[in-house]
């Protein structure tokens, strides 16, 4: 008999040992579900929140659009190698969206100003000095040409105009149009030449025709080059050494310094005009010139009248002048054996 209750005894423990651990398991997972329950909960607040934000932060910047619309649009004109603002203006304040025709006649104005400069600016369009080969054979160097493109900039900020917003100058620099080891050869071969006569007693004239010749003497004129009689000479007055001569002025002839220069100028038009180049500006005498035959005469005046070509010849060539004080000027032009045959003549 005690057999048995011990044997109950046993039995019920295992029961209550079984209940406890079905109670401990459905406790547990009931916990575990509690706490994804919170994980799920805090992940929709804050993707909620998130929303929340991004709504924010899209309604600010609709808002700081909707403002910067209302403005009006800027435009900052930059010169590209300072980086500085050169203009800064409205564009609906000079007419456009309203009179375009007068906002582009109002660029057009401002552009040409600025590229060919006023009474009191300068501009950015800038000659060409050409390089010189001096007495010891080397290259000195000049400078190179210098072009705001006028056109281009007033197309620029146009289209620039309804957003506002940064035009950089259309600058462009042109360099000579030869390579420098070309240039100890292209005093070779003689291509064209021509010579006139002057008084050999007539000694300031003379003198001007002398220092006008020395300064064109030996000047490379590269394949695309603009050669500037003016801008290659500089000022023919007393304090460059010019003497006083005789000059043709409004069909008269008057005394002024640096008179007798339009003969180096003249015989050098004779002399390129044997070549394939195009004139940039060419002008006569108001009077006929009796060392030239009529109509191959080029007037030049510092600060005024020039005579201008471009070397569309096809290759780089050298000017060579030859002063005679016996009363002969000679103007040469010269290139190099290997370019002679690619030479284009009229």
């Amino acid at each position: 008999m005690r057999k048995w209750i011990v044997f109950l005894i046993l039995i019920g423990s295992l029961l209550g040992l079984v209940g406890c651990t079905e109670k401990t398991t459905a406790g547990k997972e009931s916990e575990q579900k509690n706490r994804v329950t919170e994980q799920e909960k805090k992940l929709e607040e804050q993707k909620a929140s998130e929303a929340a934000k991004k709504a924010a932060a899209e309604a600010e910047a609709k808002r700081i659009a909707e403002e910067e619309a209302k403005k009006p649009k800027v435009i900052n004109v930059v010169d590209p190698s300072t980086k500085n603002i050169v203009k800064s203006f409205i564009p609906v304040e000079m007419g456009f969206g309203t009179d375009n025709e007068r906002y582009r006649q109002e660029l057009e104005k401002w552009a040409r100003e600025l590229a060919r400069g006023t009474d009191t600016t300068p501009g950015y369009d800038t000659k060409m000095v050409l390089d010189k080969i001096d007495a010891n054979g080397q290259v000195t160097k000049g400078k190179p040409r210098v072009i705001l493109e006028e056109a281009e900039l007033v197309t620029n900020v146009i289209e620039a105009s309804a957003n506002g917003g940064e035009v950089f100058l259309p600058i462009y620099v042109n360099e000579s149009g030869y390579k420098p080891e070309d240039a100890a050869y292209l005093s070779e071969v003689v291509v064209a030449t021509y010579s006139t006569k002057f008084n050999p007693s007539i000694t300031g004239r003379n003198k001007n025709i002398e220092l006008s010749a020395q300064a064109i003497d030996n000047v490379i004129v590269g394949i695309g080059d603009i050669f500037s009689f003016n801008h290659t000479v500089g000022p023919s007055d007393a304090a460059h050494g010019y003497q006083p001569a005789q000059e043709i002025v409004n069909k008269e002839l008057v005394m002024g310094i640096g008179g007798g220069i339009c003969q180096t100028s003249s015989t050098l038009f004779n002399a390129v005009d044997q070549l394939a180049i195009d004139y940039v500006e060419w002008h006569h005498h108001s009077l006929t010139v009796g060392y030239v035959p009529t109509g191959r005469d080029a007037t030049v005046s510092y600060g005024g009248k020039d005579f201008q070509f471009k070397n569309t010849a096809g290759v780089p060539f050298l000017i060579k002048t030859i002063y005679n004080s016996n009363g002969t000027f000679t103007v040469e032009v010269r290139t190099s054996a290997a370019f002679q045959s690619l030479l284009q003549k009229r």
